[in-house]
């Protein structure tokens, strides 16, 4: 549109200053050319696959060589006097084909080269010929901009829209999923869990499958954009579900920058562990999305641990609750508290800022 406005324009001065002109009849012939060259690039830049290398070379060699031509069609005295050049604002074209390629780079290379032409072939360099040059470049360098952000704007669009879908199937297969198989898989591990023999394996198979289940449904569609930013806490942790462990988690993605979630996870991984250890294995995790920070809570119906007994163990050496998890922890700006008495079971909260540290 740009290019076929702009020769528009440089038809009516051509009308109106040919007889001022060197070579007239020339000058008509180059009308043409820009015509038709107008046509060859419209139809070009219309495929994406024509929107490479050739074609924009092509393009910027076209309009350098009809600017070489000013000087003879139009002729210097013309020139001196004042009359434009052909090219006026048709020129710009490349420049903006370069941008819209390439980003602001581009952009501002052809912007620098058909302004040094244009100063070449004017026999005095004006306060105005300085000003369309500059013009030219900042065309040529905000127009690479704004591309450059419309094709940003259209991935995180085009990711945006792809989430929305995944999290309604996702949403509407949980839905469908826990009103039938999910239901009989817990009511099978709940009735069976206190039987021996094969009643009671097949009740803990079921167990192990509703988890696994649980974490299929909570992991399935989210797509992997942005792993290498933030990462869904709820992924990682949905990792440890199983017959044992019982997941609860927001319905909504919970975002940490990547460290601090891999961080956090091994923490509550350290903390498993101690549960399995001591306690029979039997855990709650629950995850909580405050806003600024972010908690996890893993709590288990074992005996307790006596009072003293974490010092006690630290003496020892053995860290994993003073370094796998409180290290972890501390490493990144949170904090962990641990509430336990004997025969009450244990409970610890895992406090993180979202920004991390």
């Amino acid at each position: 549109m740009f290019r076929f406005a702009s020769l528009a324009y440089v038809g009516v001065l051509v009308l109106r200053d040919a007889h001022r002109y060197a070579h007239p009849i020339a000058a008509g012939g180059v009308l043409l050319g820009m015509l038709a060259w107008t046509g060859v690039t419209a139809a070009g830049y219309a495929r994406p696959a024509g929107r490479r290398w050739p074609l924009l070379l092509a393009d910027l060699g076209v309009v350098l060589a009809l600017m070489l031509a000013t000087p003879w069609v139009v002729g210097r005295a013309a020139l001196a006097a004042g009359v434009p050049t052909l090219t006026v604002a048709w020129l710009a074209g490349p420049v903006l084909a370069w941008a819209v390629s390439g980003g602001r780079r581009r952009g501002a290379i052809a912007a620098l080269a058909l302004g040094g032409v244009d100063l070449a072939t004017r026999t005095r360099i004006s306060q105005s010929s300085l000003t369309g040059v500059i013009l030219l470049l900042l065309a040529g360098v905000v127009v690479g901009h704004v591309a450059r952000l419309a094709v940003t704007a259209e991935e995180r669009l085009q990711r945006a829209v792809e989430l929305e879908a995944a999290t309604r199937e996702r949403e509407r297969l949980a839905r469908d999923i826990h009103d039938s198989v999910l239901q009989v898989l817990a009511l099978v591990q709940r009735r069976g869990a206190h039987l021996d023999g094969e009643a009671g394996e097949l009740a803990r198979l079921a167990g192990e499958q509703e988890a696994a289940l649980r974490a299929l449904i909570g992991r399935a569609g989210t797509p992997p954009a942005d792993e290498g930013h933030t990462r869904d806490l709820r992924d990682l942790l949905n990792g440890y579900a199983s017959a044992m462990v019982e997941v609860a988690a927001p319905a909504t993605p919970v975002p940490l920058p990547a460290r601090t979630a891999a961080e956090l996870a091994a923490a509550v991984g350290a903390a498993l562990d101690n549960v399995a250890r001591h306690a029979g294995g039997r855990a709650w995790l629950l995850i909580e999305d405050e806003g600024e920070t972010v908690t996890v809570s893993v709590r288990d119906g074992g005996p307790g641990i006596p009072e003293g007994r974490l010092a006690e163990a630290a003496a020892q050496g053995r860290l994993g609750v003073a370094q796998s998890i409180r290290g972890r922890v501390a490493d990144l700006g949170g904090e962990v508290r641990i509430v336990s008495a004997p025969r009450t079971g244990t409970e610890i909260e895992l406090s993180v800022p979202r920004s991390g540290q």
